[in-house]
């Protein structure tokens, strides 16, 4: 509650500092903000063409919109992984990249990560709602199911900033860990089912004559159960399992309580150590 009150009264520090961060995001580029567009677009036809092309991964009929389309399979995906990967990266350095601040005034500094987070997050709303134009062209109807995105979207956010408040608040003291997560998310891309429906993963596979359930195994793995989430709201037009909903609120909820505490364990030195 004391964390919450402390944001509550720095709430507009936060809001300064987002809008400094949507500002300067592309400041003096010719294209500006559509930078935000072509970006997860010029990603996606690369994929499609390794994936789709090359590789043969087709992409399953929508069940039950029946669309079957593999970069609109794939940008229901990587638009949320996107989002997780830039977060994590970009609150993991919001310390350090304003330690003069954080030497000069009094603040709680959790705000430096939570504000980098939430500029990302209105990115995140602006590819989506393009993404969402396109679906409709494509005969998806997405209209009814754009409350479940953004519920979901506030579940992403909360997920990424107790992630982030954890990771940004260890590196100040150990600068290694930058490069280490760097190895982490690319490991978690493929773990992740963005470029591939989740089908190709085995239900189960033979291990010295035991048989592992390796899809619920891999179904542990948070970012599986949100990209799905995400899917079935755009791609397949149903309302994700409320096993799934329930199972991503307990990992958010859980990893927002971790952050703000390991934070508050770690913030009173920053000042020294950035």
């Amino acid at each position: 509650m004391s964390v919450t009150r402390k944001l509550i009264a720095s709430r507009e520090l936060m809001i300064n500092l987002t809008l400094r961060e949507l500002r300067t995001k592309y400041k003096r580029s010719v294209l500006g903000w559509t930078w935000s567009l072509i970006n997860p677009l010029a990603t996606a036809l690369i994929y499609t063409l390794v994936f789709s092309f090359f590789l043969k991964v087709q992409a399953p009929p929508g069940e039950p919109s029946g669309l079957t389309s593999f970069p609109l399979f794939l940008l229901c995906a990587l638009l949320p992984f996107q989002f997780f990967n830039n977060g994590i990266y970009t609150g993991l350095g919001a310390l350090i990249a304003n330690s003069n601040l954080i030497k000069k005034a009094s603040f709680p500094r959790s705000v430096l990560v939570i504000s980098s987070i939430l500029s990302l997050a209105v990115n995140l709303i602006i590819e989506l709602g393009v993404l969402c134009i396109i679906l409709l062209l494509a005969g998806n109807f997405v209209l009814p199911w754009i409350p479940i995105v953004l519920f979901l979207v506030f579940i992403e956010l909360l997920f990424v900033v107790g992630i982030s408040l954890t990771v940004s608040v260890w590196n100040v003291y150990f600068r290694d860990l930058q490069y280490l997560v760097a190895i982490a998310l690319q490991f978690l891309f493929y773990l992740t089912p963005v470029v591939y429906p989740i089908t190709l993963v085995p239900k189960k596979v033979d291990l010295l004559g035991i048989s592992i359930p390796l899809r619920e195994i891999y179904r542990l793995n948070p970012l599986v159960r949100m990209v799905e989430a995400f899917r079935d709201a755009l791609y397949n037009l149903r309302f994700p399992a409320w096993g799934t909903v329930a199972y991503l609120l307990v990992w958010a909820i859980g990893m927002i309580v971790f952050g703000f505490w390991v934070f508050g364990r770690l913030e009173p030195r920053l000042a020294e150590e950035v």
